[in-house]
């Protein structure tokens, strides 16, 4: 059987698979299939519907897709690139025909009513003026959505039958909405001295024939799911710290009973059936589990060394759900009381590539036990390989066992790959994750160092003279952090990271409340938005550095990255930036696909000439000729 190998363009032999969904009956699954095109640089995405005998139904250029009730029609979303607007469908599965049923610019979710009849559609207008921006209220922008422009939610309830808008109504952006019954139960950032608390107080109301109530007021969960009798929430009844887990909380229309705050770990998600028993997600230690609470039992549906990406539920309790490992990408199974796979789209692909597992360890740091992981490359009793630490997004972010690409890719390049948890990750207690605020880059940084410490205790052919290390977001932040704070590292990929907080905190979409909680509040005057910021230490570094950085990044915007790399050239330092001209900022996963393969390519080829070639510069000249010849 002939090999793959991996380079930068193996990820586009991959399918992945996504929002997944099951019929209410249990009888029929639906999903999202994706292939990555690097020939017309596209992805295309296919809705595979499948029944219990294993017939399947495609649905090309498709996505969103949303069984009707009684499992018989499903609508879904499909884009119209030419006018640059999605179009809502209707098909039925029976007689697999279709129906536009309307166009509208920006579609976020749509949901059915229990009737089988109406939808709730849920999308955003704006001004739209082809001059100009105008704005009153904070912040501007926000990633992967551009200017808001007046932004306002608006929501429609639909007539599939008669194609008719029956009710529309608008409320602040970011706002979300549920059907509960006949009513829609929606939840608004709540708003004080007319400033959106976004993302930690909603106010939330129940909509009935034209008229709003408001049914809870600064209040830090949201409705997320309705079996038609109860609503379940997720978050809690009042946050002090955004960092905070989040919790699940059923809501009977009289009073609200918490679920699973005893359990610790925080919650992702969580669904109904229609006995009213629950089911959630919870990211442990590096593994993220699905779990059912029936009554006072807990149920374990996937409590393994996997990530559950998504899952749905049926009104009998039956589970649909993707889980991935550290060596299989997202593949679709079915729970029924035993776990059953259903899809295996990946597998002939990895049959002919080598994936590499990772091995845990546990390590004292400071105060604290952390987990930690590597991947082992292929290496020859007596010979040294070179290492890369990885460190993930955040601060409240999570490594553990799933499937990393460029982990993969990397180790098979002949690197160890180092990756921790750090104080601040999420997977632990709600202490765990709020020991990282107003600290950013102290006690977290030397768990980091710790474990990579303990790790050249156990691999004797890790060559500690050659370190690289690399991140995105938080884990660009603390790579440039450790080339100012260490010589242990002979060089550095920065991606889409934070160089000076101060900044930050003013230009960065979130960075009104999350730059003030992460690093402290007055910003104009706390110590911390300079003492905590790798501009200011950069005399420091010695080991060259690459800077990686998309245009479109409202998140931590480009000035982070341009700031650092025009001081570290000013004072004659080895660095490099590549800014890539579209993608917001997880444009590393959601860039075009040429886009990711171009990425993945100067991310191996810098680290292969500065940790095993030692060559001087970095010749991106030669790079891009390479890649044409290739192409031809």
């Amino acid at each position: 059987m002939s090999k793959i190998e991996w380079n930068e363009k193996t990820f586009a032999k991959f399918s992945y698979l996504g929002d997944v969904r099951i019929s209410k009956d249990g009888k029929q699954i639906a999903y999202v299939l994706t292939k990555a095109n690097l020939k017309d640089n596209k992805y295309e995405n296919t809705i595979v519907i499948e029944d219990k005998s294993g017939v399947r139904k495609f649905i090309e250029n498709a996505s969103m897709p949303r069984f009707s009730p009684s499992g018989t029609k499903m609508s879904f979303v499909r884009p119209n690139e030419e006018k640059k607007t999605s179009e809502l469908w209707l098909i039925d599965l029976r007689s697999m025909s279709a129906k536009k049923l309307m166009e509208t610019k920006n579609i976020l979710n749509v949901s059915w009513s229990s009737d089988d009849r109406r939808l709730l559609i849920t999308g955003f207008k704006r001004r739209e003026d082809e001059d100009f921006i105008f704005e009153d209220d904070v912040p501007v922008w926000f990633d992967n959505k551009g200017f808001f422009d007046g932004e306002k939610t608006t929501f429609w309830i639909y007539d599939t039958e008669g194609e008719e808008i029956l009710d529309e109504f608008t409320a602040d952006k970011f706002s979300s909405g549920i059907w509960h019954g006949e009513e829609i139960i929606y939840n608004v950032p709540h708003r004080e001295d007319n400033k959106p608390q976004f993302f930690k107080f909603y106010d939330i109301y129940r909509y009935k024939d034209g008229e709003s109530e408001k049914i809870f007021e600064k209040v830090s969960f949201t409705a997320i799911d309705s079996n038609g009798k109860e609503v379940l929430l997720i978050g809690k009844p009042k946050k002090e710290k955004l960092s905070e887990h989040d919790y699940l909380y059923l809501w009977n229309g009289r009073e609200i009973r918490s679920l699973t705050e005893r359990f610790v770990y925080n919650n992702w998600d969580g669904k109904l059936d229609a006995e009213g028993n629950v089911y959630f997600l919870s990211p442990r230690e590096g593994r993220v589990s699905l779990y059912k609470l029936s009554e006072d039992e807990l149920i374990p549906i996937v409590d393994e060394n996997a990530w559950v990406m998504g899952f749905d539920v049926s009104n009998d309790g039956k589970v649909v759900l993707l889980k991935q490992t550290d060596t299989k990408l997202s593949e679709v199974f079915l729970w029924d009381g035993e776990l059953k796979q259903i899809t295996d789209y990946n597998g002939p692909i990895l049959a002919k590539l080598k994936t590499r597992p990772i091995k845990h360890f546990r390590f004292k740091s400071l105060d604290l036990e952390l987990d930690g992981w590597y991947i082992k490359p292929d290496i020859k009793e007596g010979e040294k390989a070179p290492v890369i630490v990885f460190v993930h997004g955040g601060p409240k972010g999570m490594y553990g066992y799933y499937f990393k690409y460029e982990m993969q890719l990397m180790a098979d390049k002949g690197y160890y790959i180092v990756f921790v948890n750090p104080r601040g990750s999420n997977g632990y207690d709600e202490d765990f994750a709020l020991r990282v605020l107003e600290r950013t880059g102290l006690e977290d940084f030397q768990d980091i160092m710790n474990g990579i410490e303990e790790f050249f205790k156990l691999e004797p052919q890790a060559d500690r003279g050659r370190v690289g290390i690399t991140g995105i977001s938080y884990g660009g932040f603390m790579t440039n952090w450790a080339l100012t704070q260490s010589d242990l590292f002979k060089a550095g990929i920065s991606e889409n990271g934070i160089s000076y907080w101060l900044t930050s905190y003013a230009f960065s979409d979130i960075g009104l409340w999350f730059d003030k909680e992460v690093i402290g509040d007055n910003p104009l005057e706390n110590e911390n938005y300079k003492k905590l910021s790798p501009l200011f230490y950069a005399q420091n570094v010695k080991a060259p550095i690459l800077i990686i950085h998309s245009l479109e990044d409202y998140r931590c915007p480009l000035d982070q990255s341009v700031m650092f790399y025009h001081v570290l050239k000013d004072l004659g330092k080895e660095a490099y930036i590549a800014i890539f001209r579209k993608g917001a900022h997880g444009h590393s996963i959601r860039g075009s696909p040429r886009h990711r393969a171009k990425r993945y390519k100067l991310f191996m080829e810098f680290f292969e000439r500065k940790l095993k070639r030692y060559e001087e510069g970095f010749d991106v000249e030669k790079i891009l000729k390479e890649e044409k010849k290739e192409e031809k």
